[in-house]
């Protein structure tokens, strides 16, 4: 090893230990940093439980992290968040009962949209051709003038 080698390995040494020692002390985030994200807050409507920015929210996020610590499955908490405050605290409704058809309406209002735009347009293209063909011929005199007018 060279004399600069040497000098060098101390820095590099002190330097990945501190590296290490931050990267360890940064507190690993679990669930109850994603549930708040995921839950609409039941003290400020139209905001999730991470955006809400009242007290009761904070103490609510705070137990959540208590629960995480105490080793409660967030399934558990979560159960006993919906059993507190009902489905007003899912971000999304659920695929069930009621829940179904705040998914199933929109789609289907589209795709009955799609049908009567498609039905509207098929009848006016179907009125448009009847229209540009004719009806009868024209009558030998007629069809002599429009003739003499394209020649001349």
């Amino acid at each position: 090893m060279s004399r600069r080698a040497r000098r060098a390995l101390p820095g590099l040494l002190l330097a990945a230990g501190l590296a290490l020692s931050a990267a360890a002390g940064e507190p690993a985030k679990g669930w109850a940093y994603e549930v708040p994200r995921e839950l609409m807050s039941p003290f400020c409507p139209g905001r999730t439980l991470a955006d809400c920015t009242s007290p009761q929210a904070g103490t609510l996020r705070a137990w959540l992290i208590v629960q995480e610590a105490a080793g409660r499955s967030r399934e558990e908490v979560e159960a006993e968040l919906l059993a507190r405050y009902g489905d007003v605290i899912l971000a999304e409704p659920r695929a069930s009962g009621l829940g179904l058809a705040a998914w199933g309406l929109p789609v289907a209002a589209f795709v009955a949209g799609g049908a009567v735009v498609a039905l509207y347009l098929r009848r006016q293209t179907r009125a448009a051709r009847a229209e540009r063909r004719p009806s009868a011929p024209l009558p030998p005199e007629l069809e002599r003038l429009v003739d003499e007018e394209l020649r001349g």
